[in-house]
Parts: structure tokens; sequence; C-alpha cells
């Protein structure tokens, strides 16, 4: 076998080189010329994952220069080697080195070779399943790539379809709103001309819940907190003037972004779908702060707004926006004693209120306490003293605050006081303390801010020994613990709150006349008493020995009074109350509050009562 390659290789020899012939038979030790290109030079042996058939070429040329030195040693390797080439079939043209890469040998299918035509097809498979996905994506098909080493034209492909995909659902879903809001405009004014065939009449007979309905389709705020005959007359106006914009009246809550909102007082001035938004270019325009009352006009909310918005600002603290840039801070203005009294007398039969006027005077700012144990009737004396500002004093704007309190007397107390110049704000005690907070905080706010504009309001708060305990619940810890468990620092903002009140230099008044829990069994009701015993220049004191008989008004005359009476009462009165408050210190608290009860009976006013006593 040997000899036979032997030959054949000869053979191939002299057939197509003379050079290479001599240089593999002849005797003498010449060295072939082995300088082939640099692109076919022999590189470092080794099979390599993927191994073209150049590498192929130039293992073989190597090959044939260590052949040229020793030819024998070269066919004996040659036995050895595993080369699966057809010598007979595949002629190799070693004329010109030069084009060798043009004339590499056909070659059978070798493992090595199977192995390449393998990764040429898996490559082509990846190559087709990529050109198929770039096809995908350009259609948005929403294919993603999960491969790493994914192409930069695929991507581009896959990012352009989403874009269409994406902008063609955007158009799709601005014309499907386009197409509701248009059959929104379209039922809204068949709606509206339906409701002008309507009768009055008929308008009257439907119940509370259809009108409800038909005033949220008129875009009316508040509507639900509206009582029937309000309602009604509401819905008349605007079925009669579809296109009029409605005005409404908030309150400003400034948040700390910058804008605002109106709250409403029919929502206890907490935040719902009814609030109006304020944008900060008219709060910087105006100088409007937290608390001031804003009246205007509003529109309704357009594309993707959800809240009504203030269109055009009408009056400020019920008076002309360019007013309010002109006014002076509450905390800057100087305050006085009061010198102008609270008339409160105005039925004869109402003898609380007479009682009140004679032996314990308010004025305009003053900051007086009703203190008083549970079950003597306070809560009746606050209405009866609201009802009295409201038929006397035309000029005051009255706020019962209410916290804590039982829901029965909230609605009680909304349905007896019912003005325009008059609002009852409530947090029950089933209310969060966060909340009894909150609402306080508004309702002071608002009282300064109507204060600086000139305005005399009136705060009927029952009771501050609860505002006390909400505070004392939502202070943070300070480490100091008073006794009754009370926070050091939990009373300094309900402080803050009852020292409001007072007579302002060059403004109006704020007067808070408070009730104060006393005998509860509690230690910290006790202590919150004593905190604010001496912060106020008005007292009333009511007895328990007066209400367990049946006795009303349960006041005791001889521990209440007012501080500097003097400023409030002429100089004639005030000699005979003197006089009289002698004549009752002789007696008990029950026989000298049936003596002036029925005294006071006897006389329809109280000038006439004073006149009498000397007689």
């Amino acid at each position: 076998m040997k000899d036979r390659q032997e030959e054949k290789f000869i053979d191939i020899i002299d057939n197509e080189n003379d050079h290479y012939e001599q240089e593999v038979v002849g005797t003498e030790n010449k060295e072939l010329d082995c300088n082939i290109s640099d692109d076919l030079a022999p590189k470092k042996r080794g099979r390599k994952p993927k191994k073209s058939i150049i590498s192929q070429a130039e293992n073989l040329s190597e090959d044939l220069c260590l052949a040229s030195k020793n030819g024998e040693k070269f066919l004996d390797n040659l036995d050895n080697k595993e080369v699966d080439i057809d010598i007979e079939k595949d002629l190799v043209d070693f004329n010109d080195a030069n084009d060798l890469q043009d004339n590499i040998p056909v070659m059978e299918e070798s493992t090595l070779e199977k192995n390449i035509l393998e990764e040429k097809k898996i490559e082509k498979k990846q190559n087709n399943f990529s050109e198929d996905k770039h096809a995908e994506a350009a259609q948005g098909s929403g294919f993603i790539a999960q491969e790493a080493d994914s192409s930069s034209d695929y991507r581009a492909g896959a990012n352009t379809g989403m874009n269409n995909r994406s902008q063609q659902n955007g158009q799709r879903n601005y014309n499907n709103r386009n197409n509701d809001k248009q059959q929104q405009e379209a039922k809204f004014m068949a709606f509206v001309k339906s409701i002008k065939d309507i009768s009055d009449d008929e308008l009257r007979k439907l119940s509370l819940a259809d009108l409800n309905n038909i005033a949220r389709r008129l875009g009316m705020v508040g509507a639900s907190l509206m009582r029937k005959e309000k309602l009604l007359e509401k819905i008349l106006y605007l079925r009669a003037n579809p296109e009029v914009e409605e005005e409404v009246v908030g309150v400003l809550e400034k948040l700390p972004d910058g804008f605002g909102f109106l709250r409403a007082a029919s929502f206890d001035y907490i935040s719902g779908p009814d609030d109006i938004y304020v944008s900060p270019s008219q709060i910087r325009r105006f100088g409007l702060k937290t608390g001031d009352t804003v009246s205007g006009t509003i529109r309704k909310p357009k594309e993707g707004e959800k809240y009504f918005a203030l269109l055009k600002v009408n009056k400020i603290n019920y008076s002309d926006p360019i007013y309010a840039g002109d006014r002076l801070s509450f905390e800057r203005l100087s305050p006085l004693h009061p010198d102008e009294k609270l008339v409160l007398e105005h039925d004869p039969s109402i003898l609380s209120t007479r009682l009140i006027d004679i032996f314990s005077p308010i004025g305009k700012g003053q900051r007086g306490l009703l203190v008083a144990p549970p079950k003597v009737g306070k809560t009746v004396l606050l209405k009866d003293i609201a009802l009295s500002l409201l038929a006397n004093h035309k000029e005051v704007y009255l706020i019962v605050l209410l916290i804590d309190e039982r829901p029965e007397e909230v609605t009680d107390m909304k349905r007896t006081i019912e003005s325009d110049r008059a609002e009852v704000i409530s947090s029950t005690f089933d209310e969060a303390a966060n909340r009894h907070v909150q609402v306080a905080e508004i309702v002071l706010e608002k009282a300064k801010r109507m204060v600086e504009a000139g305005l005399d309001v009136v705060i009927l708060l029952d009771s501050i020994t609860r505002l006390a305990r909400a505070y004392n619940t939502v202070a943070p810890a300070s480490g100091k613990v008073l006794t009754g468990g009370i926070d050091a620092n939990a009373l300094q903002r309900p402080k803050r709150f009852f020292g409001a009140a007072r007579h302002l230099e060059g403004a109006g008044s704020l007067t808070i006349i408070a009730t104060a829990l006393v005998d509860t069994g509690s230690k910290m009701d006790e202590v919150i008493y004593e905190e604010f015993k001496g912060t106020g220049n008005m007292e009333m004191h009511m007895t328990r020995k007066l209400s367990n008989r049946r006795i009303y008004p349960a006041l005791d005359i001889l521990s209440s009074g007012t501080r500097r009476d003097d400023l409030l009462q002429d100089e004639g009165i005030l000699n005979k109350v003197w006089i009289l408050q002698r004549f009752l210190s002789t007696l008990n608290a029950i026989e000298g509050m049936e003596f002036l009860i029925d005294k006071m009976k006897k006389h329809k006013t109280n000038d006439e009562f004073i006149d009498n006593i000397n007689k």
C-alpha cells in the first residue's frame, strides 16, 4: 500500500508541475519555495469549532512544504494521517501559489464538513426565523425579541410596528371618545328639551331621588344635599336657562402645590366630588388664602378633567375682589376689649337670653365659656343664643360648630337654624379625631378671613373639651404628660382656636362662645377646664341642682359674669344689677332662680324688670 501511494503521488507531481516532481523525488536537498502568500501561510494546527475549506488548504500547503524537505518522512506520515482526500479525483493546481484559493480541491463530506454544513443549516434557519419575525414586527404583530443577540434591524422594525399600533389605538380611542361625547351632548340636549315639556306641577310631584338625578344631568353642584324645595327651585331656573353659567360659593383650601379647592359648607368642608378647582394663577392674582369665601361662576370639567373649575371670581368674603389684596393679616391687627353689646333679648318667653343680657352680657369680640355638667340644657341654651343673634343682629355671621356631638343633635340644630347668614358645621362622635381637627381648623380660618374683611363673626362651639381631646389624640408625643393623660403640647392648638376671639381695631370682630364640660368623672376634662378657665373674659355657669328640679334655665347667676361689663352696660343698669345680685346672694340657688323667673314673667322686657327692682 505504501508503494502504491508513493507512485500515485509521484504521478500527480509529474503531470502537474515538474518543479514539485524534482523536489519530491530528487536526491538533492533543495528547499521548496514555500513563500506562499500570508493568507495561505501555515497556521497553528488544531481543529477549531468552525473550520473552513481554506484552513484545510493551509494545512495541505504546510504538509507539502514538509514533504519537500524529507519526502520519505512525509510519505510515512501520510500513511498515518487520516485525511479524507481522494487524490485520484481531486487535483490541485500548484503552478501558481496565488491561485490556490481559486482551485481548492473538492472534498468528500467528512465528519468535519458535515458539522460545518449542519452549522450552516442552523444559521440559515436562524436567519430565516429572524427575517420572518422582522416581517411580523413590521406588520404590527407585537412580537418582542427574546434573544439577546437580536439584530438592530429587527429592533427597529419591532419599534416601528409598536409605534404604529400605538398611534392606531390612540386615534381609535380619540375617535371613540369624541363619538361618546357627541352622543352624550345629544342626549343631554334631548333631555333638556324633554324637561321643558314637563309642567311645574309634574316636577313637584317627582320624588327627591328623581330630582337629584335631574340635577346631576343638568350639572348642578351639591344637589344631593339640598332640600326638595330649594332643589326644585334650582331645577326650574336651570330649565328656563340651560346655557346660563352657574354661580357657586365655597371656602378655599389652599394646598401646598399652589392650587386649591372650594369646599362646600353642605359637605362640612371635607373633600368631595363637587369641589371647585382654583388655579394657582387665580390664587396669586387675588391674593387668596385658606379660609377665603369665594363666589364665582364655574365651568364643567373638560375632557380628562375630574372637577369643576372656577371660571370667574365675583366676590371674595362677600365684597369686591379688588379689596382682597389690601387687607391686613389677622395676626397684625390690634385686639381691644369688647365695647359693643350683642343684644340677645328678642322673645319675652325665652328667659335664658334675657338673664344673660342682664348678668353676663356678651359683646362683639367676646371670648366666653359656658361651663356645664352633662344633661343641664347647654345645647338648648346655645340654640336660644343662635336664634337671638339671627333675630337681632343682621350684620353678624353665625357659625355653629359641633364637635364630637350626637348625629340627631346635629340634624336638630340644622333644621332649627336656617339662614343665609348662618351655617352649622359638624363632626359627629363616630368620626376620627383628625376629622374633628380638620373641621375646626377650616372654620377658624374662614372666620379670620371674614374678620380681616371687616365682618363680625360669632362661633358657637360645642364643645371645646371634646376639641381638646381630639387635639390631644393627634398631637405628636412630646414625652411630657400632664395630669389626666394630656400631652404637654396638646393644648397649644385648642388655646390658639379659643384665643382667636377678639375685637380688632380697624377690622371686624370674632366672638367665640364655647361650652366646657365639668363633673363628667374624667380627670382630663377637669384639667382642660382649668387650663381654659383664665383665658376667657366671660363665663356662664350652669348647675345640676336646678336641672334636677326641672328648673330652666339652670344658670348659676352668682358664679357667672363678664370682665369689663362696664363697657357693655349703662351705669344705671349696672347699679341695679349689683343690688339684685346682693339680694340673690342671701338665697340659695334654687330659691334665687325661682324668684327671678317669677318676677321676669311679669315683665315683657328687661328694661321693665330693671326699672321695677326697687319698687
